[in-house]
């Protein structure tokens, strides 16, 4: 199995050293590269073309926000295939959160994280699957309640802006009332037992349920489901 190729961008010694050191313990991911900012960071992703570009939010010459969105821009002019993006940053703030990901970040973890949920995030991210810290779930189901179009009707919520393909798929297949209950419970990482006992229904229904969710999103497992929700347009 090939290793995951990286590039770590942060300009904190200290924060590299320590994430440098917990990729190195993982044998499936190779740090091809590092930065301490940005300008630098774009320079050493062009060279290298790696999976994903570990980037912290708060860099000395751009924000890891601004770096994204440079970066989707010079692979999409470029034609090439675009390199993964895992935002790693202290804050948990709403709107730097959602900033990241309209520019096109694929992840979002917090530096807190232990070494084996970064190998996870980036192993999953390199696949193209999106991770999310629990903490920044919790905002996106936030946002995923406070957006729920009022106009629409009690028994459903209308998810926008995803691909033409998904937009279709999710137009003729809205999020039920029901579905978004377990959604909440799912990002608040209950479990289909705790699922089933919090909204009495039998831990079969709830299975029926996170499978409908997992299919209308376009996803393949939960930990992707608060990702896709915010980038489904549910978010304004």
């Amino acid at each position: 199995m090939p290793s995951i190729r990286v590039v770590l961008v942060e300009d904190h010694d200290l924060t590299r050293f320590g994430v440098r050191a917990m990729l190195r313990e993982h044998g499936n991911i190779e740090l091809v590269g590092e930065a301490r900012d940005a300008k630098s960071g774009l320079k050493v992703i062009q060279e290298t073309h790696p999976d994903v570009a570990i980037v912290d939010i708060g860099l000395p010459d751009m924000n890891g926000v601004e770096l994204t969105q440079q970066l989707r821009a010079m692979q999409a002019e470029a034609g090439v295939s675009p390199t993964k993006v895992l935002i790693m940053t202290m804050q948990d703030d709403q709107e730097v959160v959602l900033a990241a990901f309209a520019a096109g970040a694929d992840s979002y973890c917090m530096k807190d994280i232990s070494g084996d949920r970064l190998s996870e995030a980036v192993a999953l991210t390199a696949e193209g699957h999106g991770w999310i810290d629990p903490a920044i779930a919790k905002i996106v189901l936030k946002q995923v309640q406070t957006n729920s179009p009022t106009s629409a009707p009690a028994s459903t919520v209308t998810i926008n802006r995803l691909s033409e393909e998904e937009s279709q798929s999710i137009s003729t297949y809205p999020i039920t009332a029901r579905e978004l209950d377990v959604l909440t419970l799912i990002v608040d990482g209950r479990s289909n037992a705790e699922i089933a006992e919090r909204l009495y229904i039998t831990v079969g229904t709830v299975k029926t349920h996170v499978r409908n969710i997992l299919n209308k999103l376009c996803v393949s497992d939960r930990t992707q489901i608060a990702v896709r929700a915010l980038r489904a347009g549910l978010v304004q």
